[in-house]
């Protein structure tokens, strides 16, 4: 059960502390490491699901950990980019509350017997806010590029592709739940 997959899953999940904690005293050092600890953990997201498929690591555990160490890492980090106020709590709430629909509707999805794997609306979602989160915790000036102002546009993009994914994730739930009565 805990195979490289999982363990790189939950070695994104053990990030998180360490990250918020780095956004407790923002500076320029401790965005920078925040920001760097946070591309290390995505980078893991991707070599979690590929060591998992290819070495045949596929388990349970790792199904389930793998989109909750996304959402809490992402979660997380709004939430602390929100308080030290760089990003809009309505932004941060609609966000959040995408999330936490869809891992509903999963569930409920998965308790009819009804499987809707993640597509690639959705993958394009995860890596347009991983990239504006980046942005943003860079937060200042790099190489005559205001990261923040950068972070927030492309969070701007990430949040219509966050609520286009979720309507089109329950629309595709909806075609799937007709065809199965």
């Amino acid at each position: 059960m805990l195979n490289l997959a999982n363990s790189l899953t939950l070695g994104r999940i053990f990030t998180i502390p360490v990250i918020v904690v780095l956004l407790y005293y923002p500076s320029k050092v401790t965005l920078f490491l925040a920001c760097s600890l946070f591309f290390l953990a995505s980078l893991t997201d991707i070599f979690d699901g590929y060591i998992a498929r290819t070495q045949n690591q596929v388990t349970t555990l790792g199904k389930f950990l793998d989109p909750l160490a996304d959402k809490l890492l992402i979660s997380s980090i709004l939430i602390m980019l929100t308080q030290i106020g760089y990003v809009e709590a309505w932004i941060s709430i609609v966000i959040i509350c995408r999330e936490i629909a869809i891992t509903g509707l999963r569930a409920i999805a998965i308790d009819m017997g009804l499987v809707l794997a993640a597509d690639n609306l959705g993958k394009l979602k995860t890596v347009v806010q991983s990239l504006a989160l980046g942005g943003l915790l860079l937060h200042y000036t790099y190489l005559g590029m205001d990261m923040h102002v950068v972070g927030t546009w492309i969070l701007y993009v990430a949040l219509v592709l966050t609520v286009y994914s979720a309507g089109n994730y329950m629309y595709n739930l909806h075609k799937i739940w007709l065809t199965s009565e």
